[in-house]
Protein backbone atom coordinates (compact mmCIF):
# COMPACT_ATOMS: atom_id res chain seq x y z
CA UNK A 1 0.00 0.00 0.00
CA UNK A 2 1.21 3.43 -0.96
CA UNK A 3 -0.05 6.62 1.00
CA UNK A 4 0.56 10.26 -0.23
CA UNK A 5 -1.36 12.95 1.83
CA UNK A 6 -2.02 16.37 -0.33
CA UNK A 7 -3.23 20.34 0.68
CA UNK A 8 -5.71 21.53 -1.97
CA UNK A 9 -4.25 24.74 -3.35
CA UNK A 10 -6.86 25.41 -6.24
CA UNK A 11 -9.10 28.20 -5.51
CA UNK A 12 -12.23 26.39 -6.92
CA UNK A 13 -11.15 23.48 -4.98
CA UNK A 14 -11.40 19.68 -6.69
CA UNK A 15 -14.48 20.58 -8.93
CA UNK A 16 -15.77 18.62 -12.10
CA UNK A 17 -12.94 19.25 -14.45
CA UNK A 18 -10.29 18.74 -12.19
CA UNK A 19 -12.06 15.66 -10.56
CA UNK A 20 -12.41 14.53 -14.13
CA UNK A 21 -8.88 14.23 -14.76
CA UNK A 22 -7.96 12.75 -11.61
CA UNK A 23 -10.64 9.87 -12.47
CA UNK A 24 -9.00 9.70 -15.71
CA UNK A 25 -5.44 9.42 -14.67
CA UNK A 26 -6.65 6.63 -11.93
CA UNK A 27 -8.40 4.36 -14.42
CA UNK A 28 -5.09 3.74 -15.89
CA UNK A 29 -3.62 1.65 -13.22
CA UNK A 30 -5.00 -2.36 -12.11
CA UNK A 31 -4.65 -0.91 -8.48
CA UNK A 32 -7.34 -0.01 -6.33
CA UNK A 33 -7.22 3.97 -5.81
CA UNK A 34 -8.74 5.65 -2.95
CA UNK A 35 -9.23 9.61 -2.09
CA UNK A 36 -10.00 9.94 1.56
CA UNK A 37 -11.47 13.68 3.20
CA UNK A 38 -13.11 13.90 6.62
CA UNK A 39 -13.01 10.48 6.91
CA UNK A 40 -14.76 9.77 3.91
CA UNK A 41 -12.98 7.45 1.51
CA UNK A 42 -14.14 7.09 -1.87
CA UNK A 43 -13.10 5.29 -4.88
CA UNK A 44 -11.07 7.81 -6.84
CA UNK A 45 -11.81 6.05 -10.28
CA UNK A 46 -15.46 7.11 -9.59
CA UNK A 47 -16.65 10.59 -10.61
CA UNK A 48 -19.70 10.68 -8.22
CA UNK A 49 -17.74 9.41 -5.63
CA UNK A 50 -15.04 12.31 -6.22
CA UNK A 51 -17.90 15.01 -6.63
CA UNK A 52 -19.34 13.94 -3.39
CA UNK A 53 -16.68 14.98 -1.31
CA UNK A 54 -16.90 18.79 -1.59
CA UNK A 55 -13.00 19.13 -1.70
CA UNK A 56 -12.91 22.97 -1.33
CA UNK A 57 -9.29 25.30 -1.06
CA UNK A 58 -7.10 24.38 1.91
CA UNK A 59 -8.51 20.79 2.35
CA UNK A 60 -6.25 17.98 3.85
CA UNK A 61 -6.86 14.84 0.77
CA UNK A 62 -5.27 11.35 1.21
CA UNK A 63 -4.33 9.33 -1.96
CA UNK A 64 -4.43 6.27 -1.39
CA UNK A 65 -3.27 3.07 -3.86
CA UNK A 66 -2.82 -0.45 -3.35
CA UNK A 67 -1.74 -3.24 -5.90
CA UNK A 68 0.68 -4.44 -8.42
CA UNK A 69 1.34 -0.75 -9.80
CA UNK A 70 0.44 1.00 -6.37
CA UNK A 71 3.72 3.04 -6.47
CA UNK A 72 3.16 4.16 -10.20
CA UNK A 73 -0.37 5.11 -9.73
CA UNK A 74 0.97 7.43 -6.92
CA UNK A 75 3.15 9.73 -8.78
CA UNK A 76 1.21 9.91 -11.77
CA UNK A 77 -1.82 10.79 -9.47
CA UNK A 78 0.73 13.53 -7.54
CA UNK A 79 1.99 14.23 -11.04
CA UNK A 80 -1.56 15.30 -12.13
CA UNK A 81 -2.08 17.36 -9.26
CA UNK A 82 1.12 19.33 -9.50
CA UNK A 83 0.71 19.91 -13.16
CA UNK A 84 -2.85 21.30 -12.95
CA UNK A 85 -2.22 23.07 -9.74
CA UNK A 86 -5.07 21.32 -7.50
CA UNK A 87 -3.02 20.56 -4.06
CA UNK A 88 0.63 20.22 -3.22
Amino acid sequence: MAQKTFTVTAETGIHARPATLLVQTASKFDSDVHLEYKEKKVNLKSIMGVMSLGVGKGAEITITTEGSDEEEALNSLQETLNKEGLAE
